[in-house]
Parts: structure tokens; sequence; C-alpha cells
């Protein structure tokens, strides 16, 4: 296997990995948000505004390890 190959592989894992991650972040953040309005619907607007703070953090994660991903991908440091 070359250095290139080993490098999609390891970019395939990086990107799929924090797919999987932030899906099921999210998954479960809504859950709880579901539940907490639930039980106190006077909550609801200020739980909703924290909800998309943390979607938007959680996806940043995401998109930063994309980057990094892409970054390998398309001007690799290890490849000569």
């Amino acid at each position: 296997m070359t250095d290139l190959g080993i490098v999609a592989i390891a970019c395939a894992f990086i990107i799929g990995l924090g797919a999987i991650g932030a899906c099921i972040g999210i998954a479960i953040m809504g859950g709880k948000y579901m539940e907490a309005s639930a039980r106190q619907p006077e909550l609801m607007n200020e739980l909703q505004t924290k909800m998309f703070v943390l979607a938007g953090l959680i996806d940043a994660a995401f998109l930063i390890g994309v980057g990094i991903a892409m970054m390998f991908a398309f001007a690799n440091p290890f490849v000569a």
C-alpha cells in the first residue's frame, strides 16, 4: 500500500467517524431538549437558544475534522 492510499483511508476515517459522532451528539441533544421542554414548557425559548449554540459547536468540531482531512488529502505534508 502506498503512502497516498494510507492517507486516503485516514481521511475517510476522520470524516466518517466525525460524522457519526456529530450525528449521535445532535440526536442525544435533541432528545434531551424534547424531554426538558416537555417537563418545563415555560423554559422552551431559553432551552432552544442553548440547543442551537450546542448544535453549532458540535457541527463546528465535525467541520474542523473535515478541514483537516481535506488538508491531508490535497496538501499532504507527509508525501514528498
